[in-house]
């Protein structure tokens, strides 16, 4: 190779070299554009909002199951909003719903360290604002026990065992608390229901509504899950199959 082609040969590959460096800062700095991390009270405010307006836009189907009002039929018509059910919203942000006629006669008091068998069928969501319209998006099923046909027992984001607690620092070297694994809003909610005392094969109608703020959730916290549900709210739609007093040995 001649020397004047070899310093031809030379800059083109120090073009290409540059051409490769520009690029990749370009997406660098697209990438970083794309991430828009939204103020936590701005977050709490959407949380909020898009609570109040899931309420207006479902209802309860016959065994209780969270419904959307479909716009494209009548047949829904005559279902209330879940608005229109006895509801309360607490300092925290948690919302419980009662679905009228769907409640144990007495029933069972539930207390913070019970053994709760739990069938719910729970969705998660991100509030997001886009352009002023503040929504539930991004949906993701937590639990769904219309689908398996089985209610939860004893789960850990309701009560986190102290051996399981104890086990998981122990292991990984930690000293996480029961929020690690605990939701916070649940265990709230839960204390203005009571619960029934059936079977675990016994058919559901589901009782209620827990709307778990994402700050009453897991908030921008690590948890057992990392962090897949930072930021989300919780949405409980559920019957409490029966709760059992916890002994020192289950726990």
């Amino acid at each position: 190779m001649q020397f004047n082609d070899y310093k031809k040969m030379k800059k083109i590959l120090l073009g290409i070299a540059l051409s490769v460096v520009v690029l990749q800062g370009c997406k660098k700095d697209r990438d970083e554009e794309e991430v828009v991390v939204v103020p936590i009270a701005d977050q709490n405010a959407y949380d909020d909002a898009a609570a109040i307006k899931f309420m207006e836009s479902n209802y309860f189907n016959d065994k209780g199951v969270i419904t959307a009002f479909d716009d494209t039929t009548d047949t829904d018509n005559n279902y209330p909003k879940l608005s229109s059910y006895p509801h309360e919203t607490l300092p925290s942000g948690v919302i419980y719903i009662v679905r009228t006629g769907a409640q144990p006669d007495p029933g069972k008091a539930v207390a913070d360290n019970d053994i709760i068998t739990l069938f719910h069928s729970t969705n998660t969501y991100i509030a997001t604002n886009t352009d002023g319209n503040i929504n539930f998006s991004n949906q993701a099923t937590f639990a769904n026990s219309t689908s398996t046909g089985n209610p939860i027992v004893d789960p850990a984001y309701y009560y986190v065992k102290k051996s399981v607690l104890e086990k998981y620092n122990k292991d990984n070297n930690t000293t996480v608390g029961k929020e690690f694994f605990e939701i916070e809003g649940l265990k709230e909610g839960l204390k203005y229901f009571k619960s029934f005392d059936q079977d675990n094969s016994a058919d559901y109608n589901l009782q209620g509504v827990i709307i778990v703020p994402s700050r009453a959730a897991y908030a921008r916290d690590s948890s057992i899950y990392g962090t897949v549900y930072n930021d989300r709210s919780f949405v409980f739609n559920f019957q409490l199959y029966k709760t059992q007093t916890r002994l020192p040995k289950d726990d």
